[in-house]
């Protein structure tokens, strides 16, 4: 009775070591096989199904990204214990995936999933549902700039520069001259609440000063080239400010020569340019012009001042309907006018004798930067014989060449498209359904080609477009004859 218990007592640890021991291998052979499970289930994959689940892997980490942020708090914890489907996704070692049904290939509505996922990652990333700041569809006009009011102020801003960053993003200041006289304005309020700090210099801390409001500015809407040259020249007089000169009479000369910048540069500019293009109007001539130039607009006024009989056909376009300004004008100062939108110029084109039009930016090789549809209006003047003036002061020029006028460009504000039109129409007709495949885009400029201008009117002369180049040349000489008068005649 003794012997077998004692063989039993023997046996019995042995075999239990024993036992453990085979099964510590066949967990270790479980744990291997799951570790190169996922490796042999990509290695059968085809080359459309690796990429199908690396686009599911990262659609997962963004979307866990994006859980992270939203709990704030919690964040600690997502990235301890990361979901389910970010594990099944990442093929992780420690727990495999069970194999689907149809074998170690993952089944088609993986895949289908995987790809709704990374595509709803990408709408998310290039847009949103506010369609005021973010674009939803064509990414090919992502560049354009568009205006928006700034939410929140960085860095000291003075108050006249936030009002008028608001008046730029809802336009309600527009026009390359009525944008740099504003901003010249509020620039002479900045200089003479500003204070130099100690051990400092009104000529060195000054530009670090306005650098802030310069960019609150462009934050508000993209910076027209007549502003640029105009904060350049700006720039250029505070770094040649005296430093021995007391504090309140340097910021006193400054705002002189702002004054007289924008009396030589634009006031005087606007009058010989009325003189220069009046010569070639004729009684009973027909001037046809797009939306509204200022200068345009003074130039139509001085010969109907000067008794010439003329009439205006005033071609307009949507969103801005600028040219309805200018009719008002013209028709109150007894012009007799012709109102029309831009699709309807082809039935006057040649009833017109010259085109009057204005402009954004001069640039070097002679093309005009302006309002969008100047462009067709002067390819069809070229087309019908029609002479093409454009009225552009010259510091609006430009030394850059653009191409197009997709490049670079802005958004107009879309508005209602429908408010001009009769109102027996019925205004459900007129109304757009939301949809996410609709997007409006106005795009605010476009760019005339030199071949379809005849001449640019200037301060300094009427000029071919071909001989732009030589206006950098005639201004400085202009600039040296006049420097005593213009810069320092304070």
């Amino acid at each position: 009775m003794s012997a077998p218990l004692s063989e039993t007592k023997g046996s019995g640890p042995a075999a239990g070591g024993a036992s453990n021991a085979q099964a510590n291998t066949n967990v270790l052979e479980g744990n291997a096989e799951g570790q190169s499970e996922p490796k042999r289930r990509q290695k059968n994959m085809t080359r459309a199904q690796r990429r199908e689940l690396q686009e599911s892997q990262r659609a997962a980490k963004a979307a866990d990204a994006e859980k992270g942020g939203e709990r704030g708090g919690a964040k600690g914890k997502s990235t301890a214990k990361p979901s389910e489907a970010h594990r099944s996704a990442s093929g992780a070692p420690g727990r495999p995936r069970r194999p689907t049904e149809s074998g170690d290939t993952p089944s088609r509505a993986t895949f289908t999933s995987s790809r709704s996922a990374g595509r709803d990652a990408r709408d998310s990333t290039y847009g949103g549902d506010d369609g005021n700041t973010q674009t939803r569809g064509l990414r090919i006009f992502s560049h354009f700039g568009l205006p928006k009011a700034p939410s929140n102020v960085k860095g000291d801003i003075h108050p006249a520069i936030i009002r008028l960053g608001l008046q730029f993003s809802t336009f309600r200041i527009t026009g390359a001259n009525a944008r740099c006289i504003a901003t010249l304005t509020a620039f002479k309020t900045v200089i003479q609440d500003y204070s130099t700090p100690p051990n400092t210099t009104l000529s060195r801390h000054l530009m670090t000063h306005l650098n802030p409001q310069i960019n609150h500015l462009v934050t508000a809407r993209p910076m027209a080239v007549s502003m640029g040259n105009a904060i350049r020249q700006l720039k250029l007089e505070i770094s040649n400010s005296d430093i021995d000169m007391p504090e309140q009479d340097a910021k006193d000369l400054l705002c002189r020569k702002i004054d007289n910048y924008i009396r030589d540069r634009i006031i005087f500019a606007d009058q010989v340019i009325q003189d220069s293009a009046g010569q070639k109007l004729r009684d009973g001539d027909v001037i046809l012009t797009f939306a509204r130039s200022s200068v345009v607009e003074k130039v139509l006024l001085r010969a109907h001042g000067d008794g010439k009989r003329i009439s205006v056909i005033v071609v307009d376009s949507r969103p801005m309907l600028e040219g309805k300004h200018l009719l008002s004008v013209l028709t109150s100062a007894g012009i007799p006018c012709t109102y029309l939108l831009l699709p309807a110029l082809g039935s006057v084109i040649g009833q017109a004798s010259t085109v009057l039009l204005g402009a954004h930016s001069l640039h070097a090789d002679g093309a005009v930067y302006s309002r969008a549809g100047n462009a067709l209006v002067a390819m069809l003047a070229k087309t019908h014989s029609v002479p093409v003036l454009v009225c552009c002061e010259t510091y609006k020029f430009a030394e850059s060449v653009i191409l197009d006028g997709f490049t670079k460009n802005e958004l107009a504000p879309t508005g209602d498209i429908f408010r001009t039109l009769p109102s027996v129409i019925r205004r459900d007709r007129l109304t757009l359904d939301p949809s996410p495949n609709l997007e409006i885009r106005s795009p605010l400029y476009d760019l005339t080609p030199p071949t379809n201008i005849t001449a640019v009117v200037t301060e300094v002369g009427i000029i071919p477009p071909n001989s732009i180049s030589s206006v950098p040349l005639t201004l400085g000489r202009q600039a040296t004859y006049n420097s005593a008068s213009v810069f320092d005649g304070v």
